[in-house]
């Protein structure tokens, strides 16, 4: 498994940057390469990606979630191994850090050698370097989830 670790400050307020990203299937709209996310149920979501001319269908689960703090999740299913963390952390009343720290386990040579070469480094900076533009342009969320999912 590999590990990427990024983050990034937005200027808004916690509870907003938290809210905006619970609407999962606003993704593509931010995440390069992310085509859909479905979200199944409060766990459960379906991901469609096209990344470097490879399509990938993978399930995912959120093990872990509370509100204004953290997301959790991992794969169930599908073409994609990873599990990761995005954490939320109130800066001042107006802006927020988000950390993201995601593990994953590369396929094929050309992913190996992409996660060698720091492309999927890059591609999460740049994930979140686009969700801070996109919830600042809008200087607030456009709804979000607050339910509390346990671990275990």
């Amino acid at each position: 498994m590999s590990m990427v670790k990024e983050s990034v400050d937005v200027d808004v307020p916690l509870h907003a940057a938290y809210n905006q990203w619970t609407l999962f299937e606003e993704f593509p709209r931010f995440m390069e390469g992310v085509d859909s996310v479905t979200q199944l149920d409060d766990r459960h979501n379906h991901w469609r990606t096209s990344i470097g001319g490879v399509s990938r269908e993978f399930d995912t689960e959120i093990v872990d979630q509370l509100p204004d703090e953290r997301i959790a999740w991992r794969t169930t299913d599908g073409d994609v191994e990873q599990k990761g963390v995005v954490t939320f952390q109130r800066l001042d009343d107006r802006h927020t850090r988000i950390n993201m720290a995601i593990d994953f386990r590369p396929e094929g040579m050309a992913e190996k050698a992409g996660d060698v070469l720091g492309v999927v480094d890059r591609r999460v900076k740049g994930d979140l370097e686009r969700f801070k533009e996109f919830i600042e342009q809008r200087g607030r969320e456009e709804g979000g989830w607050r339910g509390r999912i346990n671990p275990g």
